[in-house]
């Protein structure tokens, strides 16, 4: 057991979790919680960590994920655990997992691309929402610039619950070169603005199609809006303007998936 916040493993451990360049040295990133533990693909899973109270209660599970990987979990005082955790309330499991790693033709590929392309967002907690709510809608993959929140943060691990480890995504060097290369695939471009003429729901997204989102709270760049093919615009009631960049992803999301279903059904 370790019980020293000075033991080397664990200088490791807060290293990973506070600084993005660590973990994209080492191209990994941590997971926390018996959920991010269960779900997580074995051959991506580096190192295990565990308080003796968790594993005693869970040694059944952890075992079972475990079983066929070389892994044996380090077992970690409640004290050290609270230190390298990121959480208020740690569960108890901590794990240091390879990054994902996919290519723009992975994430852009497939018979009708949906995609969500990100440009400069920067909150954690709507980058993870993101995440999550693409998979449930039915998303393909995930565009976004350099100067968007590092998908690793662990702040946005955990909004994710597990989407990260399902959810195709790719980080673009040059986000115009990214968007050009989607529409010479035919992927139709759609920007949430507010100079758009037409609501949301008047299009039809059942061809392939991108959604561009932008900045918390600048929108878009001016170059990244310009690459739109149609300007469109959630309808808004009282004197709100704009929403939320997640809400306003979910809402079209959503919508693609709405009609895409009822396409099939027809």
């Amino acid at each position: 057991m370790i019980t020293s916040t000075s033991n080397q493993r664990i200088k490791h451990l807060v290293n990973l979790k506070k600084k993005r360049k660590a973990r994209d040295e080492e191209k990994v990133f941590l997971v926390e919680g018996i959920r991010m533990f269960r779900e997580v693909p074995v051959r991506k899973l580096r190192e295990v960590y565990v308080t003796e109270t968790f594993y005693q209660r869970e040694k059944q599970v952890v075992d079972q994920v475990l079983a066929g990987s070389r892994i044996t979990p380090e077992i970690l005082s409640d004290t050290v655990f609270s230190y390298v955790s990121d959480t208020k309330t740690p569960q108890g499991i901590l794990c240091v997992v390879e990054q994902m790693g996919y290519t723009l033709d992975e994430v852009a590929g497939g018979e009708c691309p949906h995609i969500i392309v990100l440009d400069h967002l920067q909150d954690p907690g709507n980058l993870g929402t993101i995440l999550r709510t693409a998979e449930g809608a039915g998303v393909t993959g995930i565009v976004m610039d350099r100067e968007c929140v590092d998908i690793y943060n662990p702040k946005t691990i955990r909004s994710t619950m597990g989407s990260i480890y399902r959810m195709p995504f790719y980080y673009a060097e040059d986000l115009k070169t990214a968007v050009c290369d989607l529409k010479k695939r035919g992927i139709r471009t759609y920007a949430a603005h507010l100079e758009g003429k037409r609501d949301y729901d008047e299009e039809n997204y059942c061809l392939p199609c991108a959604f561009l989102i932008g900045n918390e709270g600048n929108g878009l760049t001016k170059e990244i809006a310009e690459l739109a093919d149609t300007y469109i615009k959630i309808p808004m009631e009282g004197q709100v303007e704009s929403l939320n960049a997640a809400i306003a992803a979910s809402v079209l999301m959503f919508e693609v998936g709405r009609q895409r279903r009822r396409s099939y059904l027809n």
